[in-house]
């Protein structure tokens, strides 16, 4: 595979451990960083050995040595960086949520279709070992016919009516930042859900703390799935079929343990994890771009399409 030039596009911990899952990846290169101010640009290019600093996004965007630009923006700003990325050419992999709702998503898969660029949702969790193993095992009929699936994802957030995470206009809410991860795990077994069901408990700023959501699939499926910034929750997920359970352990979206209980008895499944977990993304983006795709089969763009209407309903049934 042909050596690809990655520009990153922010420079919070999200992009930290992005460039760290580089390192891991044969022939990508951390080239270029961007940031709102050159001096967060250059703290950050010094510290992960990038080769290139700007002080604003458009200068990324333009140097024409970028093969590929991984968007680490604010949930708020997926939306219009993708579409400059898209506009000057590039290949883009963009942070979850791909954007606030399905009106800017379909405008953006729209323009990377119409330019015939890469792009794909940086959803790092269909790609690591663990999600390969968990669709290989229920597949199997291991647990028998799966019939329902409980995960969670929540931590305590001190309250601020100006951070991202509570922020309307930062694209905040638990379901938005936190609750796509269950919700993805629930459509990549299940399919898309024939019904979205919902309550929220809302912060003053109107965005969600904490949301339970129940959905059907088919052939009698269920999903039983929660996030909050109010408490930590167990954070992990079950499938249940009807002769045994697979969990994926704490943090279920991260590379983490599986084990399988059956009659009584549980035993773990041995996986083998490479780098921090990023790098597989990142590799999949970079065996596309080589195959001349755009976009991944693995994780295609109708996939991010219906997560996000479910999203929509969700948030909508909040209002």
């Amino acid at each position: 595979m042909k050596s690809y030039n990655w520009g990153i596009l922010g420079t919070g911990n999200i992009a930290r451990r992005f460039v760290e899952g580089l390192l891991d990846v044969k022939g990508a290169v951390a080239y270029a960083v961007a940031s709102r101010t050159e001096e967060k640009a250059l703290e950050f290019a010094n510290q992960h050995s990038v080769q290139v600093a700007y002080g604003s996004y458009a200068d990324l965007v333009n140097d024409p040595l970028v093969d590929v630009i991984y968007i680490a923006t604010p949930n708020n700003l997926h939306y219009e960086n993708t579409l400059m990325c898209l506009n000057a050419g590039k290949a883009v992999l963009c942070e979850k949520p791909f954007a606030l709702n399905s009106t800017q998503l379909n405008e953006m898969v729209a323009l990377a279709q119409s330019k015939k660029c890469f792009l794909m949702e940086a959803l790092w969790t269909r790609f690591l070992p663990t999600i390969d193993k968990v669709i290989t095992l229920v597949d199997s009929g291991i647990i028998g016919e799966p019939h329902l699936i409980k995960a969670d994802f929540g931590f305590k957030a001190q309250y601020n009516l100006e951070s991202r995470l509570f922020d309307a206009s930062l694209g905040g809410g638990s379901v938005l930042d936190i609750g796509i991860y269950p919700l993805f795990l629930s459509q990549l077994l299940f399919g898309k859900p024939t019904h979205v069901t919902s309550l929220s408990i809302k912060a003053p700023t109107g965005t969600d703390i904490t949301t339970g959501m129940v959905l059907t699939h088919p052939k009698d499926r269920m999903s039983l799935l929660a996030s909050s910034f109010a408490v930590s929750l167990e954070t992990k997920a079950e499938i249940v079929g009807t002769e045994g359970t697979i969990t994926l352990h704490r943090m279920f979206h991260m590379p983490t343990d599986i084990t399988i209980t059956k009659d009584g008895k549980t035993k773990k499944v041995p996986l083998k994890i490479k780098g921090n977990g990023y790098n597989y993304e990142a590799d999949e983006v970079m065996k596309c771009l080589s195959e001349d795709k755009i976009e991944s089969t693995k994780l295609p763009l109708s996939f991010s399409l219906d997560l996000m209407e479910t999203i929509d309903l969700i948030i909508n049934d909040e209002l």
